[in-house]
Formats: C-alpha cells, structure tokens, sequence
C-alpha cells in the first residue's frame, strides 16, 4: 500500500506542474520540450503512487477507468502550454507513444484530468525493463498544426 506521504509528494508535485507560470521562457530539460507552438512538461510516476481509493469504492472513480495492475506500470502525465502566450492547453488531443530502445511501443490518448482547476492530460503504460524509453507525444489543437515532441526517460536507476 502507497504512504499517505507518497500521494501527498506527488499531488505536490503535480499541484506545481499546474500552476507554472512563464513557461514559453523556461529552459528545456529532459522532461519538458517546446515544438510547434507548445511547451510540455512530462511527468512519469508509478501507478501505484496514483491508483486512488481501492477496488469497490463507491465514492471515487478509479483514473482512466481502471485501477493498474501489475508492477511495471506507470502513469504518464503531460502539462501542456501555449509557447508564445505560457498559458495552458485545456482542449488538446494528446497521444503518447512509449518504447524501450530497439522496440516499438504502445501508443495511447492521454486523457484529459482535472487538477486544481487546470487540465493536464495522462495515462497509465507498461514499462517492463530497466531501460531508456522514448516518449513521442503529439500534440493536436483546433487551427494548428499538430505538434510533435520526443522525449528520453531513463528508467535503469
């Protein structure tokens, strides 16, 4: 079972995520990337940190419609920005693809969530191996061009 300190440091972290200001000026990382008129920032945590209340509650819906299961997986989770303006992307189509190197990997739409009043987009993946993972993400809003983003997650520490 996850500590009460493990959810309160991720919905910390993701309260931070949420309320980054001036972020077409940051400076890109591994976990955040600017392409096509967007800023992402990437956030990947285990499953477990996220899965809410147990099976069989009536007063909470499991995330995505299902509770994980399983030791590998985790949750992919995308803040999306407007790079010239900084504010946030609320009505986005976001899809994920991770893959281990050499391998091609489960593609999905990360669903769009609530958190502290602003939207970021995510979703649960399988990483199964020590290994270095590439995350494509695309990016669609309504008027512009899709945007594409690759990012590197090191899952060997």
């Amino acid at each position: 079972m996850v500590s009460r300190r493990a959810i309160a440091a991720l919905l910390g972290g993701l309260w931070l995520a949420s309320n980054l200001t001036g972020v077409a000026t940051a400076a890109e990382t591994d976990l955040s990337k600017t392409a096509g008129g967007v800023t992402v920032y990437l956030g990947i945590v285990p499953a477990e940190i996220v899965e809410g209340l147990p099976p069989g509650s009536t007063t909470e819906q499991p995330m995505h419609g299902r509770t994980p299961k399983g030791p590998h997986e985790y949750h992919v989770v995308a803040a999306v920005f407007d790079a010239a303006s900084g504010v946030r992307v609320s009505d986005a189509v976001v899809t994920a693809e991770v893959s281990g190197l050499g391998l091609s990997g489960a593609k999905k739409k990360l669903e769009p969530m609530q958190i502290s009043g602003t939207t970021t987009y995510g979703g649960f993946f399988d990483l199964p191996g020590f290994d270095l993972y590439t995350v494509k993400l695309t990016v669609e809003r309504s008027g512009a061009s899709p945007a594409a983003l690759q990012f590197k997650y090191d899952h060997r520490r």
